[in-house]
C-alpha cells in the first residue's frame, strides 16, 4: 500500500495529475475520463471515483465530489496533498436569469456563499472567488468550440430543495431571496463552488467552475433537462489544454 494515501479519496502522491475535473456524480468521471489516453480507474471510496489518464501527453484526473460543500472540500482539500493545484469543476445549475436557458454554460467568476462549510474556514466578508487564469482558458475554451455561454457570479447553497420554493416553510423568504440575486445579476444557483473557490484561494490553489444550465430555479423548477454536460466537458478539458501550454507543460 502507497504511504500517505488520503483517507477520504482514497489517493496517493503520483495517482493524479495536476490538473483536475471535478464532477458531482461519480457517474460523469467514467464519461469525462473517455476523452482521457490511457484512462485509468485509479480509486472508488465513497462518493469519490478516480481515473487519470492523459490529454494531448498532460496527466490530467477526475474524481468526483459528492453533493455539497462538506464533501467537495474534502475532495479539494486531499487531492492538493497529492500534488493537484488546479481544478475546474463540471457541474449543473439552475437558471436565475430569463436569459441564461436550458443547456447553456455557465462560467463562474465568483459565487454567493450561501453555504456553512466555507465558514468554518472564514469569516464570511472573504469572498467565493474564482481563480482568473482557470476562468479565462474556460473562456476561450467556449468561445473556440462555439458553446452558448455567461460568465459571471453564481450562487452556492446547501439545500437542494429550496429551488421547489412554494413546498417549502420558508417560501416567501425564499421566493424574496431568489428575487433579489436576479436583481442582483446573479447568474445561476448550484451546490459546491463557493467552498472551492474559498479553500483554493486559501490553499493557493487554482479553481475554476463550468456549469450545465438543467433548470429554472426562479421558476421553481430545478430540473427541466438534463442537457449541456457533454458541452461542459468538452469546454473544460479544452480549458485543461490551454491552461497548460499556458503552463508550460
Amino acid at each position: 500500500m502507497k504511504e500517505n494515501r488520503q483517507y477520504h479519496i482514497g489517493l496517493a502522491p503520483g495517482d493524479a495529475g495536476r490538473y483536475v475535473l471535478l464532477p458531482g456524480d461519480p457517474g460523469r468521471v467514467p464519461v469525462i475520463a473517455s476523452y482521457f489516453d490511457k484512462a485509468e480507474k485509479i480509486a472508488e471510496n465513497r462518493e469519490y471515483v478516480t481515473y487519470t489518464g492523459y490529454l494531448d501527453g498532460i496527466k490530467v484526473s477526475a474524481t468526483s465530489t459528492g453533493i455539497g460543500c462538506p464533501s467537495a472540500a474534502i475532495c479539494l482539500e486531499e487531492l492538493a496533498k497529492v500534488g493537484a493545484d488546479t481544478f475546474i469543476r463540471v457541474g449543473s445549475c439552475g437558471s436565475l436569469q430569463d436569459e441564461v436557458k436550458i443547456g447553456d454554460l455557465v462560467i463562474s467568476t465568483a459565487s454567493v456563499r450561501d453555504d456553512g462549510t466555507s465558514l468554518d474556514y472564514v469569516p464570511l466578508s472573504y469572498p467565493a472567488v474564482a481563480d482568473r487564469t482557470v476562468v479565462n482558458a474556460l473562456v476561450l475554451a467556449a468561445q473556440s468550440l462555439g458553446h452558448p455561454h455567461h460568465i459571471g457570479i453564481t450562487h452556492t447553497k446547501d439545500a437542494f430543495f429550496i429551488e421547489e420554493a412554494q413546498t417549502m416553510p420558508l417560501r416567501e423568504q425564499l421566493h424574496n431571496r431568489w428575487e433579489i440575486y436576479r436583481r442582483a445579476n446573479v447568474l445561476a444557483t448550484a451546490m459546491e463552488a463557493s467552498a472551492l473557490f474559498v479553500v483554493s484561494s486559501i490553499r493557493k490553489l487554482r479553481c475554476g467552475e463550468i456549469l450545465a444550465v438543467f433548470g429554472n430555479t426562479f421558476g421553481h423548477q430545478p430540473i427541466i433537462k438534463k442537457t449541456g454536460v457533454e458541452q461542459a466537458i468538452q469546454t473544460a478539458l479544452e480549458a485543461v489544454k490551454i491552461l497548460a501550454r499556458a503552463d508550460g507543460e
